[in-house]
């Protein structure tokens, strides 16, 4: 099993969870939600000597990704940005990625590799899982890995708690479904990266999430 590190910052008006993950062998690294703070995070690879290697967007709302077109200019090198097929409408127009509402610029962004629900990649020596959880936003993806027992949840399922549904493409019963198919069936040490607040588990979640109680 590789040895996979998590560095978690909370960055932007939201406090938004961005994840830095990395082989602490290879120094290869990946960036999870580059929220906000596009030089602290670029700082932050040259101190700790990661090669970033890919961003993974777990959505497309403008408090997960306001960093990312500053970032690419001071990492100085092509780094593909992954995201959900089903998301790319909402990466696109700055109304349904809430740019337009929230930051008073137009953001839009255009993946580089389209993601599949259940889709493998291989990245960082390991395997990880793309799952589609739809509900908060329609292409809202996760990213399992299975072999760390480590699952990158996005603003889908919180501790205590899962997304909010009222955006544009949100979809409540979707999402309260598709995480008890999809989330609550991985084994219950699985720890869960939130986009925001505190990690937890799945486990945790069974026992004691007041939005998925009758799961």
């Amino acid at each position: 099993m590789q040895n996979i590190i998590v560095i978690t910052n909370q960055l932007g008006d939201f406090m938004t969870n961005c994840y830095t993950v990395y082989n602490s062998e290879t120094r290869e690294a990946i960036m999870i939600d580059p929220a906000s703070n596009a030089r602290f995070l670029s700082n932050l690879l040259v101190n700790q000597q990661l090669n970033c290697v890919a961003v993974f967007l777990t959505h497309g709302h403008i408090d997960h990704m306001g960093a990312l077109p500053e970032l690419m200019e001071l990492i100085g090198h092509k780094v593909p940005v992954y995201a959900s097929e089903e998301e790319q409408d909402v990466l696109s127009d700055p109304r349904k990625n809430l740019s337009e509402m929230f930051s008073g610029q137009l953001l839009t962004i255009k993946p580089d590799i389209l993601l599949h629900d259940g889709e493998e990649i291989k990245l960082l020596g390991t395997s990880i899982r793309c799952i589609l959880v739809a509900g908060h936003t329609k292409g809202g993806m996760c990213y399992y890995f299975e072999e760390n027992g480590l699952l990158f949840s996005g603003d889908t399922l919180f501790s205590r708690s899962i997304g909010r549904s009222d955006f544009p493409t949100g979809d409540g019963i979707r999402l309260v479904r598709d995480i008890r198919e999809k989330l609550l069936v991985l084994p219950n040490d699985t720890q869960v990266y939130a986009g925001h607040n505190e990690r937890t588990t799945i486990g945790r979640e069974k026992e004691g999430n007041p939005f998925l109680a009758d799961y």
